[in-house]
């Protein structure tokens, strides 16, 4: 996935933890629909290993992280 394209993802979590959802939505919707279809695999993959960072809830693992592989 491209570091852009994280970055958007990333803000959109923030954003809807804020209760500011369209502005989650329009960045990024942007990012999806530019996607090709494998980065938009990419992206599905993300957001299901990462719901809990658009939610707000705590996080599975120990160390606070979805995704043991990516770094916090």
């Amino acid at each position: 996935m491209r570091p852009t394209t994280l970055r958007a993802l990333k803000r959109a979590a923030e954003l809807t933890r804020q209760n500011r959802l369209t502005e989650a939505v329009l960045i990024a919707e942007h990012v999806i629909l530019a996607a090709d279809s494998y980065e938009g695999d990419e992206i599905l993959r993300w957001l299901a290993d990462h719901v809990t960072d658009f939610t707000g809830e705590p996080h599975n693992d120990r160390n606070g992280h979805d995704n043991p592989k990516e770094p916090n």
